[in-house]
C-alpha cells in the first residue's frame, strides 16, 4: 500500500505518464529508518527536505509541517502492518505536471512508500566489501548536487558498473578528481587519530547520517574530524575507510584495490551511534 498525497492505494497504481519526476527528475526524496515505529532522525529529514525544496523553487503547502508528515509516513506503516517491524520509508515530493522544462506550477504532490528490512538499529556489516573507483562520469560540484533528486543516472550506470566488476560498491569524483562519495553513502577515511570525510562543497550529498556521524566523532575522545577533500591517492594509505547512510549505518570497507582495512573505528562509532538513538 502507497499514501499519495494522504490517500492509501494499491501499490499497482499507476502514475500518470505527464509525472514530472518521470519526465524530467524533477522531484526529491528523502529515504528515512523507521524501528517499530519510531522514524530515526525525522527531524534532520524533514528540515532538509524543506530546504531542499526551496532551493528548487517548489512552493512548500502550509500543512507540511513535520508532524503532518510523520502522521501520514504511520498511517502508511500502519496500512502495511510495519508499525512492529523495521521498514525503509521512501518520500518522495515532486512537482505538479504542467509544462517542459519551465513548469506551469510550482505546487507539489508527495508519494510515501515503505518496506520491510531486517535489521532494527545498526549492526556491524563486517562481511567482505570491496570497492574501487568510478570514473567514467563525474559530479559537478554545486548546491543541487548536495541534493537528493532523482537525477541519480551517474549512481545508476555506476551500480552496474560495480555489479559487471564483482564489486560491492564504488566511490564517486568530482570534476577536479577528488573522492567524494560513495554510491549509495557518504565516505570517511581513517589515518591515525584523524577521521576525514569531503567538505559538502566538493558536491557530496548532504547526508542524514554523515551529519550524525560528524557530530559524534567530533564529541569523541579517540578522534579528530577534519573536513578537507580527499584525493585517490591518499586511499591506500587510509588505516580505514567506510561508507554511511541512514539504512545501514556504518560500511566499513574492506578492500580497495590491493590495500587491506581494519574496521576499529567503525565498530567504536557504530556503537556509540546505537547509544545516540537509544538516548533520543
Amino acid at each position: 500500500m502507497t499514501n499519495f498525497n494522504g490517500n492509501i492505494l494499491e501499490d499497482t497504481t499507476l502514475l500518470s505518464i505527464q509525472n514530472r519526476g518521470l519526465a524530467y527528475g524533477d522531484a526529491l526524496f528523502e529515504t528515512i529508518k523507521s524501528s517499530y515505529g519510531k522514524l530515526l532522525f525525522w527531524e534532520d529529514h524533514y528540515f532538509r527536505l524543506m530546504a531542499s525544496m526551496r532551493i528548487m523553487r517548489m512552493e512548500i503547502p502550509m500543512n507540511f509541517t513535520m508532524e503532518f508528515l510523520e502522521a501520514q509516513i504511520q498511517n502508511t506503516l500502519k496500512a502495511n502492518e510495519l508499525t512492529n517491524a523495521s521498514s525503509r520509508v521512501k518520500l518522495t515530493v515532486f512537482r505538479n505536471e504542467g509544462g517542459l522544462y519551465l513548469p506551469e506550477t510550482n505546487h507539489i504532490s508527495f508519494i510515501i512508500s515503505v518496506k520491510p528490512i531486517e535489521n532494527d538499529f545498526y549492526v556491524l556489516q563486517d562481511h567482505f566489501y570491496e570497492v574501487d573507483l568510478f570514473k567514467d562520469y563525474y559530479v559537478s560540484p554545486s548546491l543541487l548536487s548536495t541534493l537528493k533528486t532523482n537525477n541519480k543516472a551517474l549512481h545508476v550506470v555506476g551500480s552496474i558498473y560495480a555489479k559487471e566488476n564483482k564489486l560491492n560498491n564504488c566511490l564517486i569524483l568530482n570534476t577536479e578528481k577528488q573522492v567524494i562519495e560513495a554510491l549509495n553513502g557518504n565516505v570517511f577515511l581513517v589515518k591515525d587519530n584523524v577521521i576525514k570525510t569531503p567538505p559538502i562543497n566538493n558536491g557530496c550529498l548532504k547526508g542524514v547520517m554523515r551529519k550524525q556521524v560528524i557530530e559524534i566523532i567530533k564529541s569523541s575522545s579517540e578522534y579528530e574530524l577534519i573536513e578537507e577533500p580527499i584525493s585517490p591517492f591518499e586511499l591506500q594509505k587510509a588505516d580505514e575507510l567506510f561508507i554511511t547512510n541512514v539504512i545501514v549505518g556504518i560500511q566499513p570497507i574492506s578492500k580497495y584495490r590491493k590495500k587491506v582495512f581494519a574496521n576499529e573505528a567503525s565498530k567504536l562509532l557504530l556503537q556509540k551511534l546505537n547509544v545516540k538513538i537509544r538516548l533520543s
